[in-house]
């Protein structure tokens, strides 16, 4: 499969069947988000994975969003370790995205599907698994075998032209 298939083909699933990953899957998975790069290679990264029954019923008193998955990453980054340019960006929302990222296409490759979750509380998310305060967590992303309903959401195919997102050399101005 070529890189632009396995983008192409991958949505964000949100009808999980109940199998759980092969822990060679599960570790490919991680090594991929290991190798994300990151601002000056800090890794503030902090992932939880979670795949538990208990653990799983935590999850869901956090966020409606849990889809059946078997397996649920909650993704995170340590405040204190994470580069900041207070005139761009906190990099530590942008590390832990890339390496979310890289996760969820190395899961698509292995033909594990994932969905990108933010509507989460993550105060119940820290009161439910002890999560110290120096870490800000991002979002959880659900992970796992696609389920017999499973199918990309209506707007999946919908996308902005390429020119309304891309501008050469300069961004057109108001008048334009």
């Amino acid at each position: 499969m070529t890189f632009s298939e396995l983008i192409s083909q991958r949505f964000s699933e949100r009808h999980f069947a109940p199998d759980p990953l092969e822990p060679e899957k599960l570790a490919a998975i991680m090594e991929a988000g290991r190798l994300a790069p990151t601002a000056r290679n800090i890794q503030p990264q902090r992932i939880l994975v979670v795949q538990s029954p208990e653990g799983l019923e935590k999850i869901d008193r956090a966020t409606a969003c849990r889809f059946g998955a078997p397996c649920v990453f909650v993704l995170a980054y340590d405040m204190n370790e994470a580069s900041h340019n207070p005139d761009v960006v906190d990099f530590g929302i942008l590390d832990t995205s890339i390496v979310a990222t890289h996760m969820m296409l190395q899961a698509q490759e292995l033909g594990v599907h994932s969905c990108w979750v933010g509507l989460i509380d993550p105060s119940e998310l820290r009161r439910q698994f002890a999560i110290p305060r120096n870490l800000r967590i991002i979002s959880v992303m659900p992970m796992g075998y696609p389920g017999p309903d499973s199918h990309p959401a209506h707007l999946h195919e919908e996308s902005k032209p390429t020119d309304e997102l891309f501008f050469m050399e300069h961004y057109p101005s108001a008048t334009e």
